[in-house]
C-alpha cells in the first residue's frame, strides 16, 4: 500500500460506540491535586488535552486510550500512549481495534465533527455514543483497519523523512567542520 489516498476508499458511519468503549472520566478538584508526573486530561484543546501533571490516581489511569472532550473544548479528540488519568470533562475511549495508527486515524475522524457541538450543545456520554464517524471500509463493509494503519504510517513518513533528512545534513556538516 503506496501512496494511499483517503479518495480511492469507500467509506461508511459507525457509531462510535461500535468501534471504541466510551469510559466517563472522573475530576481530581483543585484542591485535591497533587503536583506529579502523571498527565491529567482535561477538556483543553490544547497540549494533547492535558491539563496538569499530577501525582494521584484513580481507577481512570491507563494508557492508549483516547479522550474526547465533552465541555469545554467540546468534540476535540487526542490520543495518549502514554499512562493519564482522565477527568470528568472528557470521556475515555478504548478502540475495539486499538494500536497507535488506527487510534490516530479515530481521533482525527472523531476531531472533524467538533464544529457541531458547543457550550449548548455538549458531547455528553449518550450523544457521543450514538455520534457516527465515516471510516474507510474493505469488501465487506467493515472498518478497514489495515488501510486506517496503513496510512498513518504512510502520513507519519512523509512528517518525519524531511526532518530526519535535515537532522542527517546538519550532523554530516558538523561531522565536516568538526564543530
Amino acid at each position: 500500500m503506496n501512496n494511499l489516498s483517503l479518495d480511492s476508499r469507500n467509506w461508511d458511519a459507525f457509531f462510535i460506540e461500535d468501534v471504541a468503549e466510551i469510559i466517563s472520566g472522573r475530576d481530581i478538584y483543585e484542591k485535591e491535586r497533587l503536583d506529579g508526573l502523571v498527565p491529567y486530561i482535561t477538556a483543553t484543546a490544547n497540549n494533547n488535552g492535558i491539563g496538569y501533571f499530577v501525582a494521584n490516581n484513580n481507577e481512570t489511569l491507563e494508557s492508549d486510550c483516547l479522550s474526547v472532550n465533552r465541555n469545554g473544548s467540546v468534540g476535540y479528540c487526542f490520543y495518549h500512549p502514554y499512562k493519564a488519568l482522565y477527568g470528568n470533562d472528557t470521556r475515555k475511549l478504548r478502540p475495539k481495534k486499538n494500536n497507535r495508527y488506527i487510534s490516530l486515524f479515530i481521533s482525527m475522524c472523531i476531531t472533524k465533527q467538533r464544529e457541531k457541538y458547543g457550550y449548548g450543545y455538549k458531547m455528553g456520554t449518550g450523544r457521543l455514543k450514538r455520534q457516527r464517524i465515516l471510516l474507510p471500509v474493505d469488501t465487506n463493509n467493515n472498518p478497514d483497519w489495515a488501510f486506517m494503519e496503513a496510512y498513518m504510517k504512510q502520513k507519519e513518513q512523509q512528517i518525519l523523512k524531511p526532518t530526519i533528512e535535515k537532522l542527517c545534513k546538519r550532523l554530516i556538516i558538523n561531522e565536516i567542520l568538526g564543530g
